[in-house]
């Protein structure tokens, strides 16, 4: 219990519009913040072939369909998916609106917590400062990432962040998963614009 709120023991609720039982906070956030219905996945992991990441390049296919730089993030807990999201900085007009930072939040509201002890954050580029300083304060346990971002990157390129004596909580870091994949992905993504 923290702050006078269980943890985890959210009744779940049925968005119709999905069919996806989703715990009551994550439908709450879906209610105030309308274009993240279609992002919150509170689910149990299917089994056989399907992992995190797979959820979150699925994501990042459906931010190019929508014009949005390719990133895809999950956030799981245990075997449950809390958050599957992509970027949307240009349909939400909203500079912060990093995959990361938006399953952070959905994450958070679906737990009814400020912070994300136990759960880890899988995403297909390497996360901006910014997004790096967010999952230090959501305490995130560990970070996956895909492509590294020597350009934007906050965690093992640029700013650094996990590294500065000033950080409260640096993740467990782990890059380079299915990286040729990512940078395809955004090298694709890019060369449609430039053409």
């Amino acid at each position: 219990m923290r702050n006078g709120r269980p943890r985890l023991n959210v009744p779940p609720i049925n968005i119709p519009r999905t069919g996806v039982d989703v715990p009551a906070g994550a439908a709450r956030f879906a209610a105030a913040v309308p274009a993240a219905r279609n992002v919150l996945v509170p689910h149990s992991i299917p089994p056989a072939k399907t992992s995190p990441f797979d959820l979150a390049f699925a994501a990042a296919r459906r931010a190019a369909e929508a014009g949005e730089v390719p990133v895809g993030a999950v956030i799981v807990r245990g075997d449950v998916v809390l958050a599957v999201t992509h970027n949307r900085p240009r349909a939400l007009n909203d500079p912060t609106a990093h995959a990361e930072i938006l399953a952070i939040r959905a994450a958070c509201a679906a737990l009814g917590d400020d912070r994300l002890p136990g759960c880890d954050l899988y995403v297909t580029l390497e996360p901006c400062p910014m997004c790096a300083g967010a999952i230090g304060f959501a305490r995130i346990r560990r970070l996956y990432y895909g492509a590294a971002d020597p350009k934007g990157g906050g965690v093992e390129n640029g700013a650094r962040v996990f590294n500065h004596p000033t950080c409260h909580h640096a993740p467990d870091v782990y890059g380079g998963f299915r990286e040729d994949e990512a940078a395809a992905l955004l090298r694709a993504f890019f060369r449609e614009r430039r053409d």
